[in-house]
């Protein structure tokens, strides 16, 4: 009987190891200034969707360069989780947005509806985050040290968007795991960036051969 593969140890396509880097970058700074840069609505607009963007392109890396070498079906669940969730995160903040553009202080019902987007943002990225977590379980260059804590932060995230439910934790006065959430994509995009950089750095320059759309010619 033959044994069954064992897990690779650096990534399933270092191309898209790469780009999560970059991308995941790309997300935490956009986040980042949103948070603590005053700017005009139209350069808010561009850094929403940058986060979101970053995020979306993050996860499909993730999916190709980590998960889905050791848990397909599962990383499939946390890429889609991921991206519905940047879309949900797109929405609620450019209904913020708009609405605290038309009326500084809105009432009541408007803010209503950008808490209950934030809820549903939380819940699909904390489902993505602890899918993600939960095959890095299985990956050897990631394991215990960051899956732990992935399903722990994902766990505790969807605990508290549910018992504060339609408030999200922040506004309700408890605890917001969200930060916890970024620190960990932090700590997975930096292990990524090295796992990528050590893998070109072992493959060196192009072999000869190899075309310029980095497919090898069929000699």
């Amino acid at each position: 009987m033959t044994p069954p593969p064992s897990p690779p140890r650096s990534l399933g396509d270092a191309a898209w190891g790469r780009a999560t880097a970059a991308a995941g970058i790309a997300a935490l700074l956009s986040y980042g200034l949103l948070l603590g840069m005053p700017a005009p609505v139209p350069v808010q607009v561009l850094l929403v969707f940058g986060f979101a963007f970053g995020l979306t392109v993050a996860s499909l890396g993730l999916y190709h360069a980590v998960a889905a070498p050791v848990a397909p079906r599962l990383a499939l669940v946390a890429t889609v989780a991921n991206v519905v969730a940047a879309a949900q995160l797109t929405a609620m903040l450019l209904v913020q947005l708009a609405v605290r553009d038309r009326a500084p202080a809105p009432e009541g019902a408007f803010v209503a509806i950008w808490l209950g987007l934030d809820v549903a943002w939380d819940l699909y990225v904390g489902v993505g985050t602890l899918a993600f977590a939960w095959c890095m379980l299985r990956h050897p260059s990631f394991r215990y040290w960051l899956g732990i804590p992935g399903v722990a932060i994902a766990l505790l995230l969807l605990a508290l968007n549910v018992a504060t439910f339609p408030t999200p934790p922040a506004e309700a006065g408890s605890f917001d795991a969200g930060p916890l959430v970024g620190l960990w994509y932090l700590a997975v995009t930096v292990q990524v960036a090295r796992l990528a950089w050590r893998e070109r750095s072992r493959s060196g320059p192009d072999p000869a051969g190899t075309r310029r759309d980095g497919l090898r010619s069929a000699t």
